[in-house]
């Protein structure tokens, strides 16, 4: 039985790479993980050294919305705080190493891909770490002061906020995490277009299913208040919107007629076609 697993082989599409069985899939994704989690190790080093200025930026959003004398955070165990300075560039490594990860997760789907197809690498790779990127820094530049702000003055003025750096910095560095993820839907949804597995009709009929799915994953994700739960539902109904549009696009491309060589609207000697 084993043998007849590992004789496999996926069918070759016209014009793609050379057959490669199960095992050789298996092992390309081995050795593809083994890469990414070296480079993750690397620049979790790297990112360590920095740790600290990397701290006062994530409590800056914070610390503008409260009392002078209030702003302080406290650790609760003694390896506490060490073990966050460690969260934090493990999460550092991952935002500034994207490319690299990007590019192993495309380098991984691109044997099964049409020479065409192949060559939106360089778009792929872009677009995901610029909204991988732009997710992040929605969170902190636009959930995160009015997100604060609202829960520190949630309660009576006699309620005192003494926020342990646990839960801060891990509160904060899950909601980057799911931004970034979050807000890489329309890169998803543009490549499945392009590979003709979605279309634009399909996106459109289904456009209920799709708005209820984004509204149940901020409310699990989110900070549990509406004003948080809106701050994440907006720009991915807006991107998913765009995506139709952009899918839609390149259908009415595929749609118009080639000229064939040769003819009056290829041959420039020949002139414009009348009509």
């Amino acid at each position: 039985m084993t043998q007849e697993v590992s004789n496999l082989t996926t069918t070759p599409l016209p014009g793609t790479a050379s057959t490669m069985s199960i095992t050789d899939h298996l092992d390309e994704l081995r050795k593809r993980l083994t890469r990414a989690v070296f480079v993750f190790l690397v620049g979790f080093v790297a990112c360590y050294s920095f740790s600290e200025p990397m701290m006062a930026v994530l409590r800056k959003p914070l610390f503008a919305v409260m009392a002078p004398a209030q702003q302080k955070l406290y650790f609760t165990s003694l390896f506490e705080n060490f073990l966050t300075h460690l969260k934090i560039s493990g999460v550092a490594a991952i935002f500034f190493f994207s490319p690299y990860f990007f590019w192993e997760i495309w380098g991984f789907i691109a044997p099964g891909l049409y020479p065409k197809e192949r060559k939106l690498m360089l778009p792929f790779i872009s677009s995901a770490v610029l909204f991988f990127l732009g997710g992040a820094a929605f969170a902190y530049y636009v959930l995160f002061p009015v997100g604060f702000k609202y829960f520190l003055t949630y309660g009576a003025a006699t309620d005192v906020p003494m926020l342990t750096i646990d839960s801060y910095y891990g509160t904060v560095l899950k909601l980057l995490l799911l931004f970034g993820l979050a807000f890489e839907l329309p890169v998803l949804l543009v490549l499945l277009g392009f590979l003709r597995v979605i279309d634009a009709p399909f996106l459109r009929t289904n456009r209920k299913s799709a708005i209820i799915g984004i509204t149940l994953m901020a409310a699990l994700f989110a900070p549990p208040d509406a004003v948080s739960m809106l701050i994440l539902m907006a720009p991915l109904i807006i991107m998913f919107e765009g995506s139709i549009l952009v899918i839609a696009w390149m259908g009415k491309r595929r749609a118009e007629p080639v000229p064939e060589p040769g003819s009056p609207e290829t041959n420039p000697l020949e002139g414009k076609s009348k009509p």
